[in-house]
Formats: C-alpha cells, sequence, structure tokens
C-alpha cells in the first residue's frame, strides 16, 4: 500500500508544481480559463500540501509493514529455535 501513496503523493506533486507554472505565465489571460493568477497558486499550494500529507502516510505505511514483516520472522524463527 506504501507504493499507491508514493505514486498518488508524485502525481498531486506534479499537478502542483503545474498549477504553479500556469499561474505565472499568460494562460490566465486565454478566454475560458480562470483569470485568477491567484486562483492556481492557492491550488498549488493545496495540491503540495496534501501530496506531502500523502507522503507521510505512506512513510508511515512502509514503516509499519517493516515492522510487522521483522516481528513475524523473530517469531518464526523463535518457534524454530525451540
Amino acid at each position: 500500500m506504501g507504493r499507491n501513496l508514493y505514486i498518488l503523493a508524485a502525481t498531486l506533486g506534479f499537478f502542483a508544481i503545474v498549477s504553479f507554472v500556469l499561474s505565472f505565465t499568460n494562460v490566465a489571460h486565454q478566454f475560458g480559463s480562470p483569470g485568477d493568477a491567484a486562483l492556481w497558486r492557492m491550488t498549488g499550494y493545496t495540491l503540495l500540501c496534501i501530496g506531502l500529507f500523502v507522503a507521510l502516510l505512506g512513510v508511515l505505511s512502509a514503516l509499519f509493514e517493516q515492522a510487522e514483516r521483522r516481528d513475524a520472522e523473530q517469531r518464526r524463527q523463535k518457534r524454530r529455535s525451540r
């Protein structure tokens, strides 16, 4: 599950970067697009914060999975040594 969270965090980070880039280009002046550069920046900040939170969840998930694997391995070794 940790890998899926890493992929989601990377995707959100990519879209955050795209939002930041769009805030500094002239796409805000095109017809039919949101014309407020602050909106693009706020979207970028929001996506970045969500992406960082998801990455933290991925790291914690990977750490807990590793701890569970090591604990199960130690229990197996104790059973074999008896």
